[in-house]
């Protein structure tokens, strides 16, 4: 597909097309909590923490969310809510507050050099060359040590996945879950990002890693009288001798090279 076709350019060249615009209020608590408190230090010593919601969507309750929680961290943090639909920008203004506010933009973050772009639930409806290209995009706009979180979740934040990236490419995927409602890990495949979703078939080191979780998993059923947390724990702690970098409450974290397409 011509590139021309896979961005539609408006006016001050917001690079792009409109989000699908379904948002729900704590959709985004779990990259939420994963940036404060895995980012946290990033946020704490950069000169300028500046942080884009990147497709907010039809209400601006994530970009108002993430303000709250962040400003938690680093109580100066600026949030800029970017969505391509002007109209959308227009209905966010009463949100505006100290730290948040809104404007038309895209993938090319309206030039506003970020130290973090969050773009959950952005890239889906583009094909895989696309995305790929508004990752290019994306890294190009941040500051020196920014970094991009992009990926996809569930309607209600209870599945989600998502790739952390720095201006030297993609570093880390991570998986969480609402454990109390996970049946299996596998479960997640279902919300992997554009760059790993459609290479999730046996063979390919995604596939392999769901895999071993699942069979982790199931081994770990023991667990369940516990609570499903220590099961949790003990599918990671099973794993980890060969793809788990790290875990956390519901959430896994893996490199990249564990689980990149060939």
């Amino acid at each position: 597909m011509p590139k021309e076709k896979r961005y539609a350019a408006g006016r001050a060249r917001a690079l792009g097309l409109p989000t699908r615009g379904t948002t729900n209020p704590n959709r985004l608590r779990r990259i939420d909590r994963h940036l404060a408190q895995v980012h946290g230090d990033l946020l704490r010593r950069a000169e300028r923490p500046l942080v884009i919601d990147l497709g907010y969507g039809a209400t601006p309750i994530t970009a108002i969310e993430l303000h709250e929680r962040l400003r938690e961290v680093r109580p100066d943090l600026e949030v800029v809510g970017l969505e391509i639909d002007q109209t959308r920008v227009e209905a966010a203004q009463a949100a505006t507050r100290d730290g948040l506010s809104f404007r038309r933009g895209g993938f090319e973050l309206a030039g506003l050099r970020p130290l973090v772009v969050r773009a959950l639930n952005v890239l889906r409806q583009y094909e895989e060359e696309a995305a790929s290209e508004a990752w290019s995009t994306m890294l190009a706009g941040l500051q020196p040590d920014g970094i991009l979180l992009e990926g996809t979740c569930d309607e209600v934040g209870r599945r989600a996945a998502w790739v952390t990236l720095t201006k030297q490419g993609p570093q880390t995927l991570t998986l969480a879950a609402h454990l109390q409602t996970l049946d299996r890990p596998g479960d997640l495949a279902e919300r992997l990002p554009k760059a790993l979703i459609h290479h999730n078939v046996p063979g390919t080191r995604i596939s392999s890693l769901l895999t071993a979780l699942d069979e982790a998993w199931e081994r770990s059923a023991s667990y369940t009288a516990f609570g499903n947390r220590q099961r949790w724990k003990a599918t990671c702690d099973a794993v980890a001798w060969e793809q788990v970098g790290s875990w956390r409450d519901g959430e896994v974290t893996v490199p990249w090279a564990s689980v990149a397409p060939d």
